[in-house]
């Protein structure tokens, strides 16, 4: 600085100046010899170039000021542009304004604008052009402003900057005419800078680039085109900033025709070697997938900048081609380009796309070379790649190592928690990022908002939408379609539906969010409503419309709605798309219209997973599971792969325990993740075959069990007869902090049903009654089932009257019990009680009173009774209600009548059916009958020797030896043994 002063003091005379009067001091300047003006002139320039400080430059400023000069035009500019320079625009702003004293020259003002501009001060700019605009203003003046306008945004002041370039008549200015039309385009007036561009006298190329520009940004692409004949037609020679804008809409507009066509103009006028032009076709080329066309755009062009990297990169990224986009990387490596945050917030997604985490760490170790990790978006893009890798240690690691935060590194650990199924924990960050002042965006609500909805929370819930609210986000479509979805996930749709209607715009996909949430709930007479309304509205629907329309029709009564939501897909040309297809074979199957389904299946030429799985599903609802495992076969066979909805179709209907072993080998070899729902399938099946081995050894293997899994295990043991099993590890869960729900408890009881143990029973209630499950009707009604088992027929009358409300369960478990308790009178009491009080009887109702008649014989009653399933209540008799009757009427000696209903039957008789009634054709020696029903259970069954002797013995009975030696010898034939008979006297 010393130094500075001493050069100061020697070509400024500062001495001598500091002594001589105010008016003699310009007085010096202006004698002075041109040669010695420029020499102080030099030296000024030398000085301020020197002053690399704020503190240096102030103390220039000081000795300039006592010195005097600090009136000349050049000190003060230099001044200026220096304190522009260092990043301190205020005071250069000061210094201007105050040297001049308010009324500087227009060349002065000029050169202060446009110091300020070259900066990108634009605030600053507008600040001190509003304070001295008063004193004069030229062409150079308004053209910086105008376009500080632009970068601020600040369209007012540009308009009254419009009205003094009208007004001091420098509106015929090309310059200051351009700077007003690209304002007003990037203000979203693009007539406003139509008439602007329409006034101009002479255009020039930057004028017309200007307004191909403004047309671009705001999507007129005809319009843009238009310009560009009219510049060729003129004779301009067309640049790369001419070109670049169209480029990039030809890809929105889907006119490959008119990119290719730019393409052969950017050749032709040497354009093509512009960098930015390069990218932008390789922008274009991928967006019409042709992504061949990209690469050899890149291919060709002999000097790559990281620009054009960085865009290839990103055209493989966006087409999901990690590999690719992983190798273009490399060649970038390879040709010593290092990379910057777009390069690195490209190929990151690669690694959890397609590679793994060891390329992942190959990337952050090059990140940290190159010293990127510090920027916050790169970190922000290492934390959601090792998030979604399942490496969430190092995500959150990653994320506690930056002490600042901002949104996008708040939003990255969100999403990363949601990614990995931590539902709470998503929430907690939502939460800390408040608590640590940062106030969350519209993504981070939505993602906050996507948590709820897993976890189910409506209060967290409704204290996001209270926040939204309260931030102002109700005109955020996003958000409020986000709300809306949520709502109807935790249950309250009602709450979704209000929010609805208060929406001022509802776009598609408001609409299709509530269509979805009310056929979740199965409500598609809502469903059905909203469409009509949408419809009205004149909302064009979509796929995702129909599809959600047609998933909320499941019944029989909906089917002729569905065939016409079906012709509506077929006049919108949606009904070629695979997932309509999928959605209405479910529709038709659950509707019952299983050959419609089957139909759909046979004509869709891309038959997926989803749709073999609609199908199997379909047989699965309406009991055809005999065709299950065709379908299987035929779509292993045509190389569509299964995913775990198949095989959780495949399972229950497995006919075999090989069968069910294979499937389940299957999912173990190919699926490198089990989830629960196919444990408790397999345990499922497995209980079927009584294999309680392998229900135990699926269990035990499981690392995290959830209540789930639990209750599977312990309804297998059920299942098996294992009922000591059942409670020791209920008892087990208890001790290990396991929590059961009502499930659990349902299997409790199943399980202390089968020991028949009263005190035992006792114990249970006890339970129950502590833990809260008794007021569920479910529980109550298993309840008076296992207490009528274990002989409490009184206690579990006394549950039966202590419950205040009752459904036709509850009432059914009760005539039950009496049932079995051969108490048929008050059996029959009970049943009249139900119906007087008008509570309507199920199928299950009426199998529980049958069976009471047939225990008491009462044959009446129990004729009234079947007559009245169908007549009254139209329900249509099922096999157990058959078996009843026929076994009422066997005991009482109707044979002849339960003859006559076993050949009215719709469908075959079950076995049992049959036995019965040969078993009362013996009791009753009605040989004629039993030889008939004799014969039927031979042809139902192979293999079994119980028919074969119940009908010998009928023979026998009724001395027609002949056929019992023939029948016997028949057994004989077929290896067919009779069972051994088992004294449980004397075993201990």
């Amino acid at each position: 600085m010393a130094t500075h002063c001493v050069k100061l003091s020697k070509f400024f005379k500062i001495t001598g100046i500091r002594h001589q009067s105010k008016q003699n001091r310009g007085k010096f300047f202006a004698s002075s010899a041109p040669t010695s003006e420029a020499r102080q002139l030099e030296a000024l320039t030398v000085l301020l170039r020197g002053t690399c400080s704020q503190k240096c430059l102030r103390a220039l400023h000081a000795r300039l000021a006592v010195a005097g000069v600090i009136r000349d035009t050049s000190a003060v500019m230099g001044l200026v542009e220096r304190y522009i320079s260092l990043g301190k625009p205020a005071p250069a702003a000061s210094l201007f304004a105050g040297a001049y004293r308010g009324r500087p020259t227009v060349y002065s003002l000029n050169l202060a604008v446009r110091c300020f501009s070259d900066h990108g001060f634009h605030r600053e700019l507008l600040d001190l052009y509003r304070e001295l605009c008063a004193f004069g203003s030229d062409n150079f003046t308004f053209s910086p402003v105008i376009k500080a306008c632009t970068a601020v945004s600040c369209l007012r002041l540009g308009r009254e900057v419009h009205c003094g370039v009208l007004r001091t008549g420098h509106g015929g200015n090309v310059g200051v005419q351009t700077a007003l039309l690209d304002m007003y385009a990037k203000a979203g007036q693009i007539d406003v800078s139509r008439k602007v561009f329409d006034s101009m006298v002479q255009r020039d190329l930057i004028s017309c680039n200007a307004m191909v520009s403004g047309y671009s940004l705001n999507g007129c692409f005809l319009e843009a085109i238009q310009v560009l004949k009219e510049m060729q037609q003129g004779g301009m020679r067309l640049n790369a900033s001419t070109l670049v804008g169209i480029i990039g809409m030809c890809g929105g507009f889907e006119a490959k025709d008119v990119g290719s066509s730019l393409h052969a103009v950017a050749m032709k006028y040497g354009a093509i070697a512009d960098e930015s032009l390069t990218s932008a076709f390789i922008s274009m080329y991928s967006a019409f997938d042709d992504l061949s066309s990209s690469r050899l755009v890149f291919d060709l062009q002999p000097v790559k900048d990281l620009v054009s990297f960085n865009s290839m990169i990103s055209a493989y990224m966006q087409h999901c081609n990690w590999k690719e986009a992983f190798e273009v990387f490399r060649l970038m490596h390879c040709a010593g380009l290092g990379p910057n945050l777009v390069t690195v917030v490209s190929v990151l997604p690669s690694c959890n796309g397609f590679f793994g985490i060891d390329q992942g760490e190959s990337v952050h170790g090059m990140i940290v070379k190159f010293g990127l990790v510090e920027q916050v978006s790169v970190a922000s893009a290492l934390v959601s790649m090792y998030s979604k890798l399942g490496k969430l240690d190092s995500a959150v690691l990653l994320f506690c190592y930056f002490t600042e935060k901002n949104n996008l590194m708040w939003n990255s650990m969100i999403s990363g928690y949601l990614v990995n199924n931590q539902w709470s924990m998503a929430l907690d960050s939502f939460c800390k990022m408040q608590i640590e002042g940062v106030a969350p965006d519209a993504t981070a609500i939505i993602n906050a908002i996507s948590g709820c909805r897993h976890t189910k929370d409506l209060h967290m819930a409704k204290s996001i939408h209270a926040y939204a609210v309260r931030s102002r986000f109700e005109s955020n479509q996003s958000v409020m379609n986000s709300l809306l979805a949520m709502y109807a996930d935790c249950g309250d749709i009602s709450t979704s539906y209000t929010l609805f209607q208060k929406m001022e715009v509802r776009m598609l996909i408001s609409w299709n969010t509530m269509i979805s949430g009310f056929a979740e709930i199965g409500d598609s007479e809502a469903s059905l409503m909203l469409f009509c309304q949408m419809c009205h509205d004149e909302v064009q629907f979509d796929l995702v419309t129909l599809i959600s329309v047609i998933s909320s029709l499941s019944g029989s009564e909906d089917a002729t709605v569905g065939e016409s939501v079906h012709s509506l897909a077929i006049k919108s040309g949606c009904n070629s798309d695979v997932s309509l297809t999928n959605a209405l074979i479910s529709m038709y199957t659950n509707c019952g219209i299983g050959e419609a389904g089957q139909q759909l299946f046979d004509s869709c030429c891309f038959a997926n997973t989803i749709t073999y799985n609609a199908l199997m599903s379909g047989y699965r609802k309406n009991n055809v599971c005999e065709k299950i495992l065709p379908l299987f076969y035929q779509m292993v066979k045509n190389d569509v792969k299964p995913n775990l909805v198949t095989l959780l179709n495949l399972l229950p209907v497995c006919q075999s325990q090989l069968q069910g072993k294979s499937i389940h080998s299957y999912a173990v070899r190919n699926f490198t993740r089990l989830e629960t729902p196919l444990f408790t399938s397999a345990m499922g099946m497995y209980s079927r075959f009584n294999n309680i081995e392998y229900c135990s050894k699926i269990f035990s293997l499981v690392g995290e069990r959830n209540i789930i899994l639990w209750n599977a295990f312990l309804s297998a043991c059920v299942q098996c007869k294992q009922a000591d099993i059942v409670v020791d590890y209920f008892k087990h869960m208890l001790f290990i902090n396991v929590k059961p729900d009502a499930v659990t408890i349902l299997a409790l009881i199943s399980a202390c049903s089968q020991l028949g143990d009263a005190d035992f029973a006792a114990c249970v209630t006890a339970v129950i009654l502590q833990r809260g499950f008794s007021a569920k009707f479910l529980v109550l009604n298993a309840l008076i089932d296992m207490h009528s088992r274990c002989g409490s027929i009184s206690f579990a009358r006394e549950l039966f009257d202590s419950s205040a409300e009752k459904d036709s369960v509850t009432w059914g478990a009760m005539i039950n019990a009496y049932s079995m308790h051969g108490n048929g009178e008050v059996a029959l009491d009970l049943f009249s009680t139900m119906i007087d009080s008008g509570v309507d009887p199920d199928d299950i109702t009426f199998v529980s009173v049958l069976s009471a008649c047939s225990h008491s014989g009462f044959v009446e009653q129990g004729r009234t009774l079947f007559k009245s399933l169908q007549a009254d209540y139209g329900i249509m008799p099922r096999m157990e209600h058959y078996a009843c009757m026929v076994d009422l009427l066997g005991r009482t000696g109707h044979l002849d009548e339960a003859y006559d209903i076993v050949r009215s039957m719709p469908s075959r008789p079950s076995d049992n059916l049959l036995e019965s009634l040969l078993g009362a054709c013996r009791f009753h020696s009605n040989s004629k009958i039993g030889e008939s029903v004799g014969k039927l259970l031979i042809e139902s069954e192979h293999g079994k020797s119980r028919s074969y002797v119940m009908l010998s013995n009928i023979y026998a009975s009724a001395g027609k030896w002949s056929d019992c030696e023939e029948l016997r010898s028949d057994m004989e034939a077929k290896g067919l043994r009779k069972d051994v008979g088992v004294s449980l006297i004397g075993m201990t």
